[in-house]
C-alpha cells in the first residue's frame, strides 16, 4: 500500500481538455492501491480521504463520478464500499503546466521565427509539455532553454508560448508564441476554427469515398480515461469535424489527407478509428495488428517489417497556416514527411505494384 508521505495532491478542479489543443495531457496512472484481505466495508470516497494528502471528499467524489478513480477497472459511485482484495486507481486529473519546468538544451528544429513566434517541426517521440513520468526532454524544456539564449522571460508565458499540441509520436509543425500578445491572438484564431491545419497519415483499408467529413463528439472514454472515444449520439463529449481526402490507393491502406476543423485530443485517431480506418500503427486505437489484408505468412512479414521501420501510428501535421498577429498576414508552413513515413508508403506502393503485375 502507498505510502501517504509519497502522494502528492493530485485534484484539480479544471477540465483536462483544452479548447484549442488537439492534444492534451491524457490523466496517467498516479496511485494504485491493493485492499487487505481483511478490509472492513467502507465507503470510496472515505477510504480515500486516509490516503491521499489534500484531497477533499468534495473533490473525491467529483474525481469518481469523472470517471477518474477506478475500482476492478470499472468505474463506481462515490456511495461504494470498498471490499477485502479491491484494487484502486486513481490517474492523475492536474494539469501539466502546474509543474515546474526545468531548461533543457534539446536541439529544435525551428522552421521559422521572428519577434513574435516561432513554427517548429517537432520529431516523432518528443512529448510536448511535461507531465506526469515526461518532466524532463520535452518541447517545452528545450523551449525554455532556447528563449533563455534570447533573453526571453518565460516566466511570463502562460503555458511557455503553447497554443495547441501535438501528439508524442505524431510529428510536424506546431506554432508558439513568444509574447502574451502574439500568444492570445494565436490562441484566438485556433478557437474559431480559423487555422489551416492539414495532416498526412496512412490509415487501414480502402476508404469508400475519395473525400468527406467526420463531424462526430469526441470525448474521454466513460471507462478507461486515459483513452478517447467517439459518441455518435451526441451525449457526451464535444463536437469534433474533421475532413479527408484520399490521396492514394494500396488495396489494404490508403494515403489520406486531414483537415481539422476543431481540435479535440486524438481527433483524427479516433475519427478514423470510428469510421474502421485506424490509423497504420496505432496501438491506443487497434491500429497496430492486420486489420485488412490476408493472415498468409508472407503478408504478416511485410506488415512486420513496415512496424519496425514505422514504430509510431502514421500521423504527420504537415501544413500549418493562420494569421500574422502583427502584421494581420495570411502565413502558411509546410514540411516533409518523416522518413519513416516516406519509407513504408513507399513499400506500400511496391508491394501494390507487385501485386498488379501477378497473373491473374
Amino acid at each position: 500500500m502507498a505510502n501517504e508521505n509519497d502522494i502528492e495532491d493530485v485534484w484539480d478542479d479544471e477540465d483536462p481538455e483544452a479548447e484549442v489543443s488537439e492534444v492534451s495531457e491524457e490523466p496517467v496512472e498516479r496511485l494504485r492501491i491493493v485492499l487487505d484481505k481483511r478490509q472492513e466495508p467502507l465507503r470510496i470516497d472515505k477510504f480515500l480521504m486516509n490516503r491521499v494528502e489534500g484531497a477533499t471528499r468534495n473533490k473525491i467524489q467529483q474525481a469518481i463520478e469523472d470517471g477518474f478513480i477506478l475500482v476492478n477497472n470499472e468505474i463506481v459511485k462515490p456511495n461504494y464500499r470498498v471490499r477485502p482484495n479491491d484494487t484502486i486507481v486513481v490517474f492523475e486529473t492536474r494539469r501539466p503546466e502546474s509543474q515546474e519546468v526545468i531548461p533543457e538544451n534539446i536541439p529544435l528544429n525551428v522552421t521559422y521565427e521572428d519577434d513574435d513566434l516561432m513554427i517548429i517541426n517537432k520529431p516523432a517521440g518528443m512529448v510536448v509539455h511535461p507531465g506526469c513520468g515526461n518532466y524532463s526532454g520535452t518541447l517545452v524544456n528545450g523551449l525554455s532553454y532556447y528563449l533563455q539564449q534570447e533573453h526571453i522571460a518565460v516566466d511570463g508565458l502562460t503555458r511557455m508560448g503553447l497554443v495547441h499540441r501535438i501528439d508524442k509520436d505524431t510529428t510536424g509543425l506546431i506554432v508558439i508564441g513568444k509574447n502574451e500578445k502574439a500568444m492570445t491572438l494565436l490562441a484566438a484564431q485556433f478557437k474559431k476554427h480559423t487555422v489551416h491545419r492539414r495532416y498526412i497519415a496512412l490509415v487501414w483499408g480502402d476508404l469508400t469515398d475519395d473525400k468527406g467529413t467526420i463531424e462526430v463528439n469526441i470525448g474521454r472514454n466513460l471507462r478507461f480515461r486515459k483513452i478517447m472515444d467517439a459518441f455518435p449520439e451526441g451525449d457526451h463529449g464535444k463536437v469534433a469535424i474533421t475532413h479527408y481526402k484520399v490521396l492514394e490507393r494500396f488495396n489494404y491502406v490508403t494515403l489520406v489527407e486531414l483537415r481539422l476543423e476543431t481540435g479535440r485530443t486524438h481527433q483524427i485517431r479516433v475519427h478514423m478509428k470510428y469510421i474502421g480506418h485506424p490509423l497504420f500503427n496505432d496501438a491506443t486505437y487497434g491500429g497496430d495488428r492486420i486489420v485488412k489484408g490476408t493472415v498468409f505468412n508472407k503478408y504478416k512479414q511485410f506488415i512486420d517489417n513496415c512496424f519496425s521501420i514505422l514504430t509510431r501510428q502514421a500521423l504527420h501535421a504537415k501544413e500549418l497556416g493562420f494569421t500574422h498577429p502583427t502584421t494581420n498576414e495570411w502565413i502558411q508552413f509546410d514540411s516533409e514527411l518523416p522518413d519513416d513515413m516516406k519509407e513504408v508508403i513507399e513499400k506500400w506502393r511496391t508491394y501494390t505494384t507487385g501485386i498488379a503485375k501477378q497473373p491473374k
